[in-house]
């Protein structure tokens, strides 16, 4: 089989992430959250886990399969 699990993942977080990065800048802070801005910061690690795993696909595609 030639499919990397790393690609769908990678897809998955990081669609995910954008979304939720977008969602914290464009909303704001909820005042019962203490100023903390939860979809921001989620966004944020989802985001480069994606990118992560993504750059993995890729680098694993370079040297081909073992």
């Amino acid at each position: 089989m030639g499919l990397d699990i790393r690609w769908p993942i990678g897809l998955m977080f990081t669609l995910i992430g954008a979304l939720l990065v977008f969602t914290g800048a464009t909303q704001g802070t909820d005042p019962r959250s203490l100023g903390i801005n939860i979809d921001l910061i989620w966004g944020v690690v989802l985001l480069i886990f994606g990118v992560l795993m993504l750059l993995g696909a890729i680098a694993g595609k370079r040297q081909g399969p073992k």
